[in-house]
């Protein structure tokens, strides 16, 4: 998203369908969350949801491999001024402006024009506490953090040790959280239950990841990335499905995004999306949803609040239908207020 914008180099048509591809996925995962939390365990509505969201919750990996692939080539110039005067305050700026926007719709639906409701939403508002898809922001201010160090390696590395950095990311950030729910390593305690990396740290692995692929594995085998993307997603819903059986109610573990069901599924999208051959219109239509993909993301969470509000909800349908139907929807109004505020002057640089 913001990491896509930064610099001059020509557009990638396929980090462009990528991008597209993420952004889809968001939406459509978040149209599919509240009957997937809120349903009943085995029905066939919340199958329909864990459906979706097995195959869309690779959105924000793939974003973070796209940002890897953009901005830690070599030949791409960023210096450290640039990063601390125009990257930060870019991403600062728009994390702040939109968290606002979130905190005033819901202080006007609530009513809570008030001195001590201000006074609390300014101080949630400083303290990061945001509304909970504007995580990405923080962690993409985590990830521009590392990026005179990640580019360092990207520069510095050859094949070999980019690939043992990217393995000891895998056991620690990936493979550990997947299985540290799972006997024996639930009986672990002391220094290496903290060998685990948490999923802020872990998502800096992805840009590697993304760097990497595009680097030495250009043209992926399709066959290849289907099997990727179906095993994936297999372990994705047959551990939830398992895992919530169990519980008695939703559990999310597997569709955490350091887990390695989402690792393989955003393995076997990003390869896929490699080896499409878009035509002239398709190109342009994955471009344009590339350039709006930051302010879809942005924004999309309004509209599907409204959308609920309005008594459009995924849940009162198929879900299987119904949730890219609503996911359509709220992409299209998304795509919208992009169209009006690049217009503004300032505003596309900044905030979109």
């Amino acid at each position: 998203m913001t990491a896509g914008r930064e610099g001059t180099p020509p557009r990638d048509q396929a980090v462009d369908l990528i991008k597209a591809v993420a952004i889809w996925d968001v939406v459509l995962s978040h149209t599919a969350a509240a009957p997937f939390s809120g349903g009943i365990v085995g029905t066939k509505q919340w199958l329909a949801a864990l459906f979706w969201a097995s195959l869309t919750h690779a959105s924000v990996s793939l974003f973070l491999m796209a940002s890897g692939a953009l901005l830690l080539p070599p030949e791409r110039e960023l210096t450290l001024k640039k990063l601390y005067t125009r990257t930060f305050p870019r991403a600062l700026a728009a994390l702040f402006f939109w968290a606002a926007c979130y905190k005033l719709v819901f202080l006007a639906l609530t009513g809570g024009f008030n001195p001590w409701d201000l006074e609390a939403a300014v101080k949630n508002l400083l303290l990061f506490r945001h509304e909970e898809h504007l995580y990405y922001l923080h962690i993409m201010l985590l990830v521009y953090a590392f990026l005179p160090i990640t580019r360092l390696i990207a520069r510095c590395a050859d094949r070999r040790l980019l690939e043992y950095a990217l393995a000891l990311w895998f056991l620690l950030g990936i493979l550990y959280p997947t299985v540290r729910t799972f006997w024996p390593f639930t009986l672990m305690s002391g220094i290496p239950v903290q060998w685990r990396m948490n999923m802020a740290y872990a998502s800096i692995g992805y840009t590697l990841l993304g760097h990497y692929l595009a680097v030495y594995h250009p043209r992926p085998r399709r066959g290849v990335c289907a099997g990727l993307l179906l095993a994936g997603f297999l372990l994705v819903f047959g551990g939830t499905c398992a895992a919530s059986r169990a519980a008695g109610a939703p559990d999310g573990h597997f569709l955490e995004g350091m887990g390695v069901g989402i690792f393989l599924t955003a393995l076997g999208e990003w390869g896929l999306c490699r080896t499409v051959r878009l035509s002239k219109q398709a190109g342009r239509l994955a471009s344009a949803l590339a350039k709006a993909s930051f302010c879809i993301y942005l924004s999309h969470v309004l509209f599907l609040q409204a959308f609920a509000r309005w008594g459009i909800r995924t849940a009162d349908g198929p879900v299987l239908f119904t949730a890219p139907m609503v996911a359509g929807l709220i992409v299209a109004c998304c795509c919208a207020v992009y169209v009006l505020l690049s217009r503004i002057p300032g505003v596309r640089r900044w905030l979109v």
